[in-house]
């Protein structure tokens, strides 16, 4: 008799429980092979032999789809999370539970391959375990499917949803077309309701909200649906950007409007808010008015739709009520923060009008889940070594360092001191032009110490006045480090990129340019949408207090470009307490052993003089993780600690450790668990540039204590610990196993189960069969590389 739970003397892993038990009985209900997809992420990029093109595929979940009628868009519908025999079939509920959010399906389902249970989050209920063969049929799962959609799939409102792809599947990423899905599922909904059509999407900056935009409205469009678009976005930057987007799915269709053309005769109208004359407030709209009747456009998209949603803008909706309107958002629709200041209220507000006019978001996807996908940056933040309390200060000790005004650059006289500190704007009205210039000492010092002064860096300040102070003086430090050290010096280091006093025409240079243009600074042009994926550095010189802000300005540095995985920040000013409520315990300062400094990193700028008031510190890092779903700055130290207290409490000892890591199936759980407990192992061995080492020997430090060895110190100990066993083997098996060990070297864990590990150079698989199942060899090598002994 089958046991309810696992089956004991189970001998068949994953991959063949998989093609063996599931593959055969999904089979017989129907599901074919054309409507059964493994849907893997990216997963991190990795270096294989050498070269940076192989990727750690990431988790490999099953995706039962419909296809109500042949050359149709497949639709997801639900996702099984399949287990070795041995395991129970409820054993992956949890893990799949997530895994159908981030997929957008309403259906979940874990299984050994002879008991399955399920989860149903229409309704909540979880089953019972069942036998494989009562798994539900197509005409089942299309029919509960139906009822989670509120309409049918051979319903006309369903058409834009069966509409396939222009360029295919691969031309979006899995979380990008369950974005997608979402909001055709929701304008189908409202439109059978007779219901106003509105969806809000909410997706980490760099996830690609352009590209959901661009694929959305051409789906709809080859419907033979009458589409007249209009993409609002906020700076002719973006607009450039989402021209290209555009046209290169529509061709000719999309059209940017400016100020002489309104673009009539287009089917995409790319706009400004500047140009529909929507911008502020005491705006007239008279562009928007005078060219656009009322109900001209069929579909309208609003990109970092975080803006208030009542300001005069609006005149864009409220224009066009039986419009599809489409919100797009990076910033996380709940804010929570210690300090209730009156933009933070303000921001809540700005959250609370767009879920009031939208609904709330119909998907979400956060900076998290896209750095474990691969698909964004790991972020590190450092804290600022050099800063100042003005507050603490008394007025006469402000007038002695000379003060000016951020915005006119004038001196300030005691009077206006006392005013200023009254209002309580004294951060953001107040600059010093000597503490400036430590500041920017400070800031280039870590350049030097994290890759040298040549990175792509956006810096934020306070106002115009104040960034062509910060752009002159690290060019001054600049240039006279590069006298110092002999080192050729680049045209235009630092530049200033401001809304109000120009440099918009440099940022193709700064995006593009790998020897010019290293040093941007800026108030606000730079926080939103701006694509510049060479960015390795955020800091803050500028006192900040909306949390919209915030995450917009660190959303430039998450973007993937060449030979970049993580970006830092750098917080001079405690912007980055915006991620989260409070820190979880006193925070530590982290052993800086590891800095590499480039050059002489000595003070190379005169100071006027002592400035003795000026809090010096050891410069404190900090990761993001996340507290009870919210996002939260900690130090190092304390992420390396909620790593080891989450490791141990899933597996207490390394020997179940050790068991676990060369396990695949059971090593993607333990890794899975422990991001959606906040953390991400992945990025602190990024983040703590521990690419030398397999992620075994970072986790097994944190956790258990062990001494870590890097992966050339493991491949060295196997050939003299195994030579026994290595002898023991025919020559060319020995070679073979060898080269795995080398591929081991490479590329960690994962390149030992790299579907393509066996096509690589000097690995033949035929010479392991003496030895076994290649499979089995594969997990033997692994055991032995991580023996105890």
């Amino acid at each position: 008799m089958l046991s309810e739970e696992y089956i004991k003397d189970g001998k068949l892993n994953e991959p063949e429980t998989i093609a063996t038990l599931i593959n055969p009985a999904l089979h017989k209900k129907g599901w074919t092979e054309d409507v059964i997809k493994r849907e893997v992420p990216a997963g991190a990029i990795r270096i294989i032999n050498g070269v940076p093109q192989q990727k750690r595929k990431g988790r490999a979940d099953i995706v039962l789809r419909l296809q109500p009628s042949p050359k149709k868009q497949l639709v997801s519908a639900s996702v099984i999370e399949a287990k070795a025999e041995k395991f129970s079939p409820m054993l992956g509920l949890e893990q799949a539970k997530k895994y159908a959010l981030r997929l957008h399906v309403p259906f979940v389902y874990s299984t050994n391959g002879h008991r399955f249970v399920e989860y149903d989050r229409i309704t909540g209920i979880i089953s019972e375990t069942k036998q494989l063969s009562e798994f539900p049929d197509v005409q089942n799962l299309r029919d509960r499917f139906e009822q989670w959609l509120g309409f049918k799939l051979d319903e006309p409102v369903a058409e834009a949803l069966l509409t396939p792809y222009t360029g295919g599947e691969s031309a979006v990423r899995y979380y990008q077309d369950a974005a997608i899905r979402a909001v055709l599922e929701k304008i189908a909904r409202c439109e059978k309701h007779n219901q106003p059509k509105r969806a809000l999407l909410s997706l980490a900056t760099g996830a690609g909200k352009t590209r959901i935009a661009v694929h959305l409205l051409k789906r709809i469009a080859d419907t033979g649906q009458r589409v007249k678009a209009l993409f609002v976005c906020d700076r002719d930057e973006l607009r450039a950007q989402a021209s290209t987007a555009f046209k290169n799915i529509f061709g000719a269709n999309a059209a940017v409007v400016d100020s002489r053309n309104p673009q009539k005769n287009a089917q995409i109208l790319i706009a400004t808010y500047q140009t529909l004359g929507v911008a502020k407030d005491d705006d007239n709209a008279s562009f928007l008015i005078n060219n656009y009747p009322e109900n001209y456009f069929s579909h309208i998209v609003i990109d970092e739709c975080h803006r208030s949603a009542w300001g005069k803008w609006s005149n864009v909706l409220t224009r066009n009520p039986n419009a599809v309107q489409i919100g797009l958002t990076a910033t996380p629709r709940q804010i929570e923060v210690t300090q209730e200041t009156e933009e933070v209220l303000a921001d809540k507000q700005i959250t609370a009008n767009n879920i009031e006019y939208f609904g709330e978001p119909v998907y979400e996807y956060d900076m998290l889940q896209g750095v474990e996908d691969g698909y964004l940056a790991a972020c590190e933040i450092r804290e600022g070594r050099v800063k100042i309390d003005l507050k603490k200060l008394a007025v006469e000790d402000i007038m002695a360092r000379n003060p000016v005004d951020y915005d006119t650059g004038l001196p300030v006289t005691e009077e206006q001191i006392r005013k200023i500190f009254k209002k309580g704007r004294i951060h953001t009205r107040l600059m010093l032009p000597n503490f400036e210039k430590r500041r920017c000492i400070d800031l280039f010092k870590y350049l030097l110490e994290t890759g040298g002064a040549e990175q792509k860096t956006i810096i934020f300040c306070n106002s115009d006045r104040h960034a062509d102070l910060i752009a002159i003086t690290m060019e001054r430090i600049y240039v006279k480090w590069c006298e110092k050290n002999n080192h050729k010096r680049v045209e235009s280091y630092a530049f200033k990129c401001t809304d109000k006093g120009g440099g918009q025409e440099l940022i193709p240079d700064f995006r593009g340019s790998s020897r010019t243009h290293f040093i941007a600074t800026t108030v606000d042009l730079l926080t939103t949408g701006v694509d510049v994926p060479v960015v390795r550095n955020i800091v803050f010189f500028n006192q900040i207090n909306s949390p919209i802000s915030f995450y917009q300005m660190v959303g430039r540095g998450t973007r993937l470009s060449e030979n970049k995985l993580m970006f830092r920040v750098y917080d001079y000013t405690d912007a980055t307490k915006l991620f989260g409520k409070e820190f979880l315990t006193k925070l530590t300062t982290p052993n800086q052993s590891s800095s590499r400094v480039t050059g002489d990193s000595a003070l190379v700028v005169e100071l006027e003089d002592s400035d003795d008031w000026v809090e010096e510190t050891d410069g404190r890092r900090f990761m993001r993780s996340q507290v009870d779903g919210e996002d939260t700055r900690i130090s190092v130290e304390e992420y390396k600690e909620q790593i080891a207290a989450n490791l141990v409490k899933i597996i207490p000892t390394v020997e179940e450790f050790r068991v676990c890591w060369v396990n695949p199936t059971k090593r993607q759980e333990l890794l899975m668990q422990l991001v959606n407990a906040g953390v991400s192992p992945r990025e602190f061995a990024t983040v703590e540039q521990l690419g030398d080492y397999d992620l075994y020997d970072v986790l097994a430090e944190i956790g258990y204590g062990l001494a870590p060895k890097t992966k050339i110190v493991r491949a060295e100990a196997f050939s003299y610990k195994h030579a026994d066993w290595l002898n023991k083997m025919p020559e060319a098996t020995a070679k073979t196993v060898e080269a795995l060990v080398n591929q081991f070297v490479s590329g960690g864990t994962e390149a030992l189960e790299n579907p393509l590990i066996f096509e690589t150079p000097k690995v033949n698989r035929d010479t392991l069969k003496v030895l076994g199942k290649p499979s089995d060899v594969l997990r033997e090598i692994k055991e032995r590389i991580f023996a105890a002994s």
